[in-house]
Formats: C-alpha cells, structure tokens, sequence
C-alpha cells in the first residue's frame, strides 16, 4: 500500500484530537513512513501576518488575507506551501505530476510579488508516521483513502473539504458511524 498523493479521510471512531474530523493529503509514503499535510483546519493567523513575521515585503495585496492551515502536529512552525504548478523553487517536493510541496523562503517572496504559483494553500506543520503505524491505522479502521483531487485542496472551502473528499468515495458522510464492524 503506497499512499502517496491521496486524502487520508479521518473516521468518526478516530478520537487524536490532532486528527479528528481531518483530511490530510499524504506526500510521501513508504517502508519508513509516511508524511501528510492536513488540508482543513484553517488557522486563526492570516498569510500576511506570517509574511510580516518573516519580513517579506508584500506587493500583492490580494495576498494578505490567505488563509494558513494547520498541516499537523509535527514542526508547526516549518511552513508548507501546496502548489500547482510545479516551479523552480528552492526546496520541492514533487508529489505528483500535478502538485508539488515546496518549503524554501523562494516561494513564499515570489507568492508576496504575485509572482508564485497559481495555485496554492499554506500549511504550518505537518502529520508524520513512522514506519508500519500508518498501515496499522488504515487497518484499525481510523482512516478511508482515497486518490487526491486537486479541485478539493484548491477549490473547496476548508471546511468543507472532509466532507467533498469523504463523498468521492461514494459515501454519504452523515452516514460513517464511530465504530466498524469485524467479523
């Protein structure tokens, strides 16, 4: 199982309070781990603010008021910015053929300029998995997976996320319970 480049639907049974009621887009995943970003949980400091902090010079007014996401509970002051389309940045990680990760200061000046990607979400922190404890998760019924749409990170309204991503599975989310059933 390789998720990489897919949404990581929290259950209603998933009880981490880091994790709760998330989606979170997995970037990398393999034998020694997985990394993801959580894409909808919007936090209360705006992009500019978080610009001013760095001391990047804004140009670009439109923006000022961007939202910054709360990505997870692992280096919440390492910024995270989820982009489309790939550029020449500094520091970047290409999770698919149409969204990359980028983490280098390049970016974030380049966004200020309006000059950044067209598209893009910002995220402080991220969630980590060592290695086997996401499979043992999926397992444990905590979490639905699904292939990553780029019109949910992009489009969709933060708080609305889990619920677009949860229904390209063909689920109804008032209809997901707390508890699965083994037999």
């Amino acid at each position: 199982m390789n998720l990489t480049d897919n949404f990581l639907i929290a259950m209603p049974s998933l009880e981490d309070p880091n994790f709760q009621g998330t989606v979170t887009y997995m970037c990398a995943h393999n034998e020694d781990g997985a990394m993801g970003i959580v894409i909808n949980r919007p936090l209360e400091i705006k992009f500019g603010e978080v610009l001013a902090q760095l001391s990047i010079d804004v140009t670009d007014e439109t923006t000022h008021d961007g939202a910054v996401l709360h990505g997870g509970p692992v280096q919440t002051e390492r910024g995270f910015v989820i982009h489309q389309p790939s550029g020449t940045w500094g520091s970047v990680l290409q999770v698919s053929d149409t969204i990359a990760i980028a983490t280098s200061h390049d970016i974030l000046h380049a966004i200020a300029q309006g000059k950044g990607p067209e598209r893009s979400v910002v995220a402080l922190g991220y969630a980590g998995w060592g290695a086997g404890q996401l499979e043992r998760e999926v397992l444990d019924n905590a979490w639905l997976n699904t292939p990553a749409d780029s019109s949910i990170i992009f489009d969709v309204a933060a708080e609305h996320r889990w619920e677009q991503a949860t229904r390209m599975l063909g689920v109804d989310p008032s209809q997901l319970v707390g508890e699965a059933g083994h037999s």
